[in-house]
């Protein structure tokens, strides 16, 4: 069956009962039976002849749809019918101003009529897109799942088989249907001509009980949260003769609740079957056999038909294994905008992000998660092995962590609870923040809302230094804060090396101390860090430091006012080692491109522009430069032509590493293995150290693309994570770099400069200091585009000309950046007016409003 065959598929079914619901207000469902209780009954026929004339009325068009859905009989319809005429539909809980402004759907369905915005897409729609879903763990993200029409099916199939769903199942919907475990059981139940009670009521009303009884319910679904509820209302005493089978995903159950409910399934008659998905895998990715939960209450099971897992080595968690799966039913990739929605697959294994090992039995068990562990005062801190350590102390607790302090939100804390998770953590008591809270924030999924807890500690209106990190963001990179999420980082809306200084600079001054790895921060995480009073001065990144010092040695060495060579190449390494942080990363192929292709711009732009303004009034540079091209095409025998190499090279370098981790195979293998696959590009491009095949003369060989390798290497040092993957970049770096040059004061230089970048990640200076270099290393592409013009005007004057060359950068980089923020906020002004006054908000408003979309959700389905 395909997606476009819904409604031959619905009408196979014929007569039978498929969808039981409260009265719909929508004047197309007319033919429904009502029964005694004032619900209504559909046949597959009925809800066949709804879909049919849906897709009829959206047209034969293939659009982009988005639709707010609910557990009722419209929102069945819309979905089914958008499906049905060969749209994409993009599901969600509600249709915000933030995916409206992100994604422009052709046509909005947020009630009983659709808003037709367009007749025909704005969009390129790749053919296999069917759907759209929020991220697992997140609700409302502009970045979104993209699911293929066999991913769909392949999960619901499989699904069907394991629960053995046949058409005299009905299950009811305990869960939203814009949330990928809850549309599952939609999909598996009308794969398999089984029913469905939509309703929207929750565990803890009597009258959810009552329709279960009645309409003889055989199944429902239930996350950890569920199952919190189950044991408040008594569930444990409920007489359910129908009922067949609970699932349970969604987040981790712990193992005894697992054994408790899997043996009170076995006195009732009912099976509990754990499960374990993502939204990635389309919900679905193993379960656990209703006869091991007993004995193996910790495991996740066995995959689904269809699938496979393979457990692979992570260089920075020594023994654990990262869980992969492979299957069918794994996404097409991400979607962060509309261009995306024209990208085919991406993603050949999932990564799981969860640790996990494979028992004797054959089970796969979840030992931990990537990203769940945390490093506060240098102890690695597992955040799950403390929330199940609490558990097991009596306390329900969430833990997370703000980058030095542990956060723990417990609906029932009392004062032994800092010291229970002190011994659990090993961190001092002085580490741990403990927040009383009545109900542990979550998301409408029941899941735990992270970024919510971590803001528990955020400052509070009253803090004497307010600090807002999304307009700190707006500022440093030209964005509308409007569309600056919670969950952005620094990296994910568009941050490279050339804003990182600026950036880094003014966070600081936020916070008082910035944590190393902060451009991976989300902005809720970094305004939930409390300020720090500092003792000495300011952490100044070693990248920044290396920038600033560099230049000044380049511009001097250049005037004569001393002669200090080698900094250049330290400067390629140092710009390889930025490359490897900010355009190698989990993004997808496509937009990390992009990333880079702008960074590239943000150089080669000026360069060029400048290079063509001097050939006005000189022949200094030749139209070779302006194309950046002057190493390839020459002419090699001009001193001037030449002046610009490091530029021309460092653009050559990125857009090559850029080009080459677009390549699916390579991007795997680098995702695989990030530093051996960056080591293994340094030992590609060390055969130019020792082999130009005569590109260029000998002495012309360090200052041409040959010298590839001083990237690598700082490409490399990104990359390595441990003590003896420094050591190894190191052993490579002090065997390559002595007789390259033939100068070994220039050898000496290069080598101190890359051991910095590879063993120290920041020093603290005086905060003059650090501001300076600061400056110096973020106008440091312009001190070195200008110098060459400035220098010579200031004659023997050599301390005279440095300070001038220097002014001359800073003022140029100034000038752009000014450029660039009258471009961006005009770009706001004209998106303003045509979208309305929804932009202008701000984070806060955002923020309130999500809150109360959340509350409001998780009271109607979750409770």
């Amino acid at each position: 069956m395909t997606i476009h065959r819904i409604v031959a598929h619905l009408r196979h079914f014929d007569d039978r009962i498929a969808v039981l619901c409260s009265r719909s207000p929508s004047a197309a469902v007319t033919a429904a039976e009502s029964v005694p209780d004032g619900s209504e009954r559909i046949t597959y026929a009925q809800l066949a002849a709804l879909v049919e004339e849906y897709a009829r009325q959206l047209g034969p068009n293939r659009r982009l749809v988005a639709l707010a859905a609910r557990n009722d009989i419209d929102s069945l319809v819309a979905y089914l019918g958008a499906l049905s005429a060969g749209c994409v539909v993009l599901l969600a809980a509600e249709i915000t101003n933030e995916l409206l402004a992100t994604y422009d759907p052709d046509v909005v369905i947020d009630g009983d009529t659709p808003e037709v915005r367009r007749a025909v897409s704005a969009h390129r729609l790749h053919p296999d897109l069917a759907l759209l879903l929020s991220t697992s763990g997140s609700t409302g993200s502009p970045k979104l799942v993209r699911l293929s029409a066999r991913n769909l099916l392949a999960n619901a199939s499989s699904i069907a088989e394991y629960l053995s769903i046949g058409p005299e199942d009905r299950a009811a919907t305990t869960l939203p249907m814009f949330y990928c475990y809850g549309l599952s059981v939609v999909h598996s139940h009308l794969l398999r001509g089984a029913s469905l009670l939509l309703t929207e009521r929750s565990v803890v009303d009597d009258e959810f009980w009552d329709d279960v009884r009645v309409h003889r319910v055989t199944s429902f679904a239930a996350v950890p949260y569920t199952i919190d509820l189950l044991d408040r209302i008594g569930f444990d005493r409920m007489r359910l003769p129908d009922l067949r089978y609970i699932t349970q995903a969604g987040g981790r159950l712990a193992p005894e609740r697992v054994r408790a409910y899997a043996r009170l399934g076995q006195r009732a008659g009912w099976d509990f079957f754990v499960m374990y998905g993502q939204t990635e895998a389309t919900a679905r990715m193993a379960y656990l056999p209703p006869e091991l939960a007993g004995k193996h209450p910790d495991c996740i099971g066995v995959p689904i038909t269809g699938g496979r897992f393979t457990l692979e080595p992570i260089d920075d968690h020594g023994d654990a294994h990262e869980l992969v799966y492979h299957g069918p039913n794994v996404m097409m990739g991400y979607a962060t905008c509309p261009r995306d929605l024209a990208i085919g697959h991406t993603v050949d294994g999932l990564r799981t992000g969860d640790l996990a090992r494979r028992t004797p039995d054959g089970l796969y068990q979840v030992v931990g998660r990537r990203s769940r562990f945390a490093k506060i005062f240098g102890l690695r801190i597992d955040l799950q092995h403390v929330e199940s350590g609490l558990a097991a102390a009596g306390f329900t607790a969430c833990c997370t962590d703000t980058g030095d302090q542990l956060v723990i939100a417990a609906e029932n804390a009392d004062d032994s609870l800092t010291g229970t998770a002190a011994r659990l953590s090993g961190l001092p008591a002085a580490a741990i923040q403990a927040c009383a809270v009545d109900e542990i924030p979550r998301l409408p999924t029941g899941k735990p809302d992270y970024p919510a807890i971590r803001l528990l500690t955020a400052p509070t209106p009253t803090d004497p230094m307010p600090r807002d990190i999304a307009a700190l963001y707006a500022v440093a990179l030209g964005l509308d804060p409007a569309l600056i999420r919670p969950d952005s980082t620094f990296v994910d809306l568009g941050g490279n090396s050339l804003s990182y200084v600026t950036t880094a600079a003014r966070l600081e001054r936020a916070l008082g101390r910035l944590p190393s790895d902060w451009p991976h921060r989300t902005v809720a995480e970094l305004s939930a860090i409390p300020r720090h009073p500092t003792i000495f001065g300011r952490s100044l990144d070693t990248g920044t430091l290396l920038r600033a010092v560099g230049i000044v040695l380049i511009a001097s060495s250049h005037i004569g006012l001393f002669i200090a060579w080698g900094a250049a190449h330290v400067l390629l390494g140092v710009a390889g080692f930025n490359f490897a942080r900010f355009a190698v990363t989990g993004s997808e192929r496509a937009e990390r491109l992009r990333h880079a292709l702008r960074t590239v711009a943000l150089i080669a732009v000026p360069t060029a522009g400048w290079v063509a303004l001097t050939l006005l009034f000189s022949d200094y540079y030749g139209w070779q430069n302006v194309l950046l091209l002057n190493k390839i095409l020459g002419p090699h025998d001009s001193d001037t032509a030449g002046h610009l190499w490091f530029i021309e090279v460092l653009v050559l370098f990125m857009i090559v590493a850029a080009l080459l981790i677009r390549v699916p195979f390579v991007d795997a293998l680098q995702r695989r293995e990030p530093f051996w696959f960056a080591l293994g590009v340094v030992a590609l491009t060390l055969v130019f150290r020792y082999q130009s095949f005569g590109l260029y003369p000998k002495a012309e060989v360090p200052f041409s693309p040959l010298a590839c390798w001083f990237f690598a290497l700082g490409w490399a040092a990104a990359k390595a994570t441990t003590i003896w993957q420094r050591l190894l970049v190191s052993a490579v770096l002090l065997v390559s770099v002595p007789g390259y040059f033939g100068v070994i004061d220039r050898e000496r230089l290069v080598m101190a400069g890359l051991l910095l970048l590879i063993w120290l990640p920041a020093v603290r200076v005086p905060a003059l200091i650090a501001g300076a270099a600061a400056i110096l290393a973020d106008s440091s592409l312009f001190v070195y585009l200008l110098h060459w013009q400035v220098y010579p005007l200031f004659g023997q004057h050599h301390v005279l000309a440095l300070l001038a060359s220097l002014g001359a950068g800073v003022l140029g980089a100034r000038m752009v950046a000014g450029v660039r923020r009258l471009s961006a906020k005009r770009a706001i002004a004209k998106r303003s007016l045509l979208d309305g006054p929804h932009l202008g908000r701000g984070i806060l408003g955002q923020l309130r409003d999500q809150n109360v979309s959340r509350n409001r959700l998780a009271g109607k389905v979750i409770e």
